[in-house]
């Protein structure tokens, strides 16, 4: 292999894990893997949270992508290239928005503000539902986040209410 075909596995797969996190964590870990999930968008006591679980689950893809490549060397560049990725993740999630390890650099302006100012906006929400943002290197302008949140919680507002039956009128359906 030349390395222009090995830098394009690394750089491929660190793109192609930036659009698998953002689908497991829009689908999984927001949806049937919440168990997990909840524990980062809640307060808690120590260094680790259940949802470090997820890191230990998705090291194993790359483990064993390594000891394959071994014989298959495009599968090792594979592995290498999802290991940046979650270098990168470990930079930008856990040190620069959650400030884990002791990292306590706020930016002001620029690409990496913008990565903050969209992860606080998925955590704005509550719970599992109507968030935002749900990637950890491509972030949409605030403003655009902030128009979906609005959007997202007057849908479940309109949701929430009870249906109207025919031939009633808003003051019958109170009770």
């Amino acid at each position: 292999m030349t390395w222009v075909e090995k830098l394009a596995i690394v750089v491929g797969m660190v793109l192609f894990m930036e659009c698998f996190a953002w689908a497991t964590h829009r689908y999984v870990m927001h949806g049937w893997g919440w168990g997990w999930h909840k524990s980062h968008h809640e307060e808690h006591e120590g260094w680790f949270e259940k949802n470090d679980l997820y890191a230990i689950v998705f090291a194993i893809v790359p483990i064993v992508l390594f000891v394959v490549g071994l014989w298959y060397p495009a599968l090792w560049w594979a592995a290498l290239g999802i290991t940046v990725y979650g270098g990168i993740y470990a930079f930008v999630h856990d040190m620069l928005v959650h400030q884990r390890g002791g990292f306590r650099w706020v930016p002001k302006q620029g690409y990496f503000k913008r990565l903050l100012q969209a992860h606080r906006l998925h955590h704005a929400v509550e719970g599992k539902d109507g968030t935002v943002s749900h990637g950890f290197l491509f972030a949409r302008k605030p403003a655009v986040l902030k128009a979906q949140l609005r959007a997202n919680a007057d849908a479940q507002r309109r949701s929430a209410r009870p249906a109207r039956t025919p031939n009633t009128s808003p003051a019958d359906q109170r009770g």
